[in-house]
């Protein structure tokens, strides 16, 4: 019989097409969300192929002190919930807090249901870099500058992680653990919710940036990172952590496909990569809402070195050339009416 599957925050955008995925492998899936009875925000789930009888909604909120030990009597758990903003009031509370606490919740309930043999949390490639460096990144390292002060969400995609390996080591459980890390994750999206990643397509479309920015992303394919989590979970030998993105690209680049695409009508054409504008627009950042300035200062003028070879070599992934993501992309948000159609 196919495994059982715990999935936190099955609303979210990855998780939705790590659910499609589960069901369509035949896996009965418990999939949590803050409220069951939300019928519109719940209706794609209920409506993928196998959802009936398959797929059962949960209730659940990761400021509850005990929210995932009631529904973990399962095989596999996925804990992908977790908040995304670069802008919070008070970042300990919106944003740090519930990532630790819903992770730390998450291993608690898998360790008290001997059923569960592993848990797949999705972190994030934040947990291992604030900024681009010389440094190439692997899995080995961690993020050791982010602040409350300096990209929050960063901090608290780190420490989310962090207390996840913590508990391994003071608790020793049953289970084992498995983490994937993505980087910007864009692709098709089962809502008409605009996704914080494929928002930065949609404002260099809409004419959000003053120009062509210093700024280089590394860019993965939503449904590679659904597909990631079937393989984190099936392969026995799978372990550790995985980056998962695939080469970075620089802003330049992703507009010259954007273009290309016939998205470009009302792209920023003004080229403001050389040092005295990234020192300007770094300047201008201060006046930014401050989680954008703190991203800019930390970004603008660096590239990111990143080594995904472990995803390939363990997991079998194989990432798709940028251009057919950012492609199926605009196309989607195209429908959603996020932007306007290809000319």
């Amino acid at each position: 019989m196919p495994e059982k599957v715990l999935i936190s925050g099955a609303t979210g955008f990855i998780a939705m097409h790590t659910v499609e995925r589960l069901l369509a492998a035949g896996h009965p899936v418990v999939g949590t969300v803050r409220n069951p009875d939300a019928a519109e925000k719940v209706a794609p789930l209920r409506a993928m192929d196998g959802a009936d009888p398959l797929l059962t909604l949960v209730a659940a909120d990761l400021n509850d002190p005990d929210p995932f030990t009631a529904h973990a009597d399962v095989d596999v758990i996925f804990h992908m919930a977790s908040p995304f903003a670069t802008d919070m009031p008070d970042p300990q509370r919106d944003l740090v807090d519930p990532a630790v606490n819903g992770t730390l919740a998450m291993m608690r309930a898998a360790a008290a249901n001997p059923r569960v043999r592993r848990v797949v949390l999705t972190s994030s490639m934040a947990a291992i870099m604030d900024e681009p460096d010389d440094e190439v990144k692997t899995e080995a390292v961690w993020n050791t500058r982010s602040t409350l002060r300096r990209n929050p969400y960063y901090l608290a995609k780190m420490r989310g992680e962090q207390v996840a390996w913590a508990f391994m080591q003071a608790e020793n459980p049953a289970f084992d653990l498995v983490v994937l890390n993505p980087f910007i994750v864009i692709g098709p999206s089962h809502t008409a919710v605009l996704n914080p990643s494929n928002g930065i397509l949609a404002q260099i479309i809409n004419g959000s940036f003053p120009g062509v920015l210093d700024l280089a992303w590394g860019f993965v394919d939503v449904r590679t990172v659904a597909d990631a989590h079937i393989e984190a979970m099936r392969r026995p030998d799978a372990e550790g952590r995985h980056i998962l993105t695939a080469n970075p690209m620089s802003m330049a680049d992703v507009c010259a496909i954007i273009e290309d695409l016939g998205y470009g009508a009302k792209m920023p054409k003004r080229n403001l990569t050389g040092g005295l504008a990234t020192a300007l627009i770094k300047l201008a950042s201060y006046t930014q809402p401050k989680g954008v300035g703190s991203y800019m200062r930390t970004h603008l003028g660096r590239s990111p070195k990143i080594d995904n070879s472990k995803s390939q070599r363990a997991l079998g992934i194989r990432y798709s050339e940028p251009r057919e993501t950012i492609r199926d992309a605009l196309e989607d948000m195209a429908r959603w009416g996020h932007i306007d159609a290809a000319e």
